[in-house]
């Protein structure tokens, strides 16, 4: 019979993990596989479906969630965990690495034509309106008057108050006449030859200017939002934007695609629509590359770059500049280009 020293000892019970704990490696876990799918997918080039097509407009930003979840995995030691934040940290820096870094534009060829002002505002339902008139007319007033005007959202309130901006100072325009965000506007110092523009929900009216002896397409961009329920539709519309730059590159026509394009460089649909038409982003080399356009009211650096100026090879972007209207929840943005003869 073995005495009781031969008997096998009772290992002791392990320590239960505290219940916070594991809720918190749980949370630092679903952070970091929520990142980890959005960084994928850009890296993938796929805009994916909602909520991932949402997530992708302010990539930069999820270096914070991804930051936090390293802490958290450190403070946890969970090794794995900490590696695997490290990954989708450096990923996401990557991709978020300051636009415009390295990137020059070559100058066009042929002597410079024309000196070409471009100002886009989406006026929110025609709200800011006024305010963007008084910006026009302070950069009149200043000697930099705008010599195209976009204006996104412009409500049958927005036509009429167009009508203040006297037509010897933009005597040709294509405006369309529609109410809420279904308005939009064209307005030129440079003759124009109005266009069908693009099918859209939103009104995307184009046209064809002469600028400098050159004949120079310009096409007005208003996408619909990649909210839930609607991301089908909004890349059906941005695929008609990059369908009509294709066309325009074809022909070599000189273009501005100028608007709200509910979109940034993180979605492949953008990024598709500046290499198909050979664009350039006004802001990327004007010296904006780094400002928000939206939402208005979030402090900088918060906020994406949704509002775009995109211009064909035959310009060379001296400044990009958004400003400050009050009534809307966009920045304006202002651009001075140079046209190659």
């Amino acid at each position: 019979m073995p005495s009781r020293a031969d008997r096998p000892r009772a290992q002791p019970p392990r320590p239960r993990r505290p219940l916070v704990l594991s809720l918190a490696r749980w949370a630092t876990g679903l952070t970091l596989l929520v990142v980890s799918v959005v960084v994928a997918c850009r890296v993938l080039g796929t805009d994916a479906v909602t909520p991932v097509t949402q997530l992708l407009a302010p990539l930069p930003w999820l270096l914070v969630p991804a930051g936090a979840a390293l802490a958290a995995a450190a403070a946890l030691r969970w090794r794995a965990g900490a590696l695997w934040a490290v990954v989708v940290l450096a990923v996401t820096a990557w991709f978020a690495r300051p636009f415009g870094a390295g990137e020059t534009a070559p100058a066009p060829p042929g002597p410079v034509v024309a000196h070409v002002s471009v100002l886009t505002s989406n006026v929110e339902f025609g709200q800011a309106a006024p305010r963007l008139i008084d910006e026009v007319r302070r950069e009149t007033a200043h000697g930099q008057k705008p010599g195209i005007v976009f204006v996104e959202e412009c409500s049958l309130r927005c036509s009429a108050l167009l009508e203040r901006l006297p037509r010897t100072a933009y005597p040709y325009r294509n405006v369309v006449r529609q109410d809420g965000s279904k308005g939009s506007a064209i307005l030129s110092v440079y003759p124009l030859r109005n266009t069908a523009g693009i099918p859209s929900t939103m009104a995307m009216p184009g046209a064809v200017a002469t600028i400098g002896g050159r004949a120079v397409r310009l096409q007005l961009a208003h996408p619909l939002p990649p909210i839930s329920g609607q991301v089908a539709a909004w890349r059906t519309e941005l695929g008609r934007i990059q369908a009509y730059a294709a066309a325009s590159a074809r022909d070599g026509t000189p273009g501005i695609v100028a608007g709200d394009f509910n979109a940034t460089r993180d979605h492949a649909a953008f990024r598709h629509l500046l290499s198909a038409g050979g664009l350039r982003d006004s802001a990327l080399y004007g010296g904006a590359a780094h400002t928000p356009s939206w939402p208005h009211a979030a402090p900088r650096p918060l906020g994406v770059q949704i509002d775009h100026v995109l211009v064909s090879r035959e310009f060379q972007v001296r400044e990009a500049r958004f400003i400050d209207l009050s009534g809307t929840d966009h920045r304006a943005l202002r651009v001075r280009l140079d046209l190659h003869g």
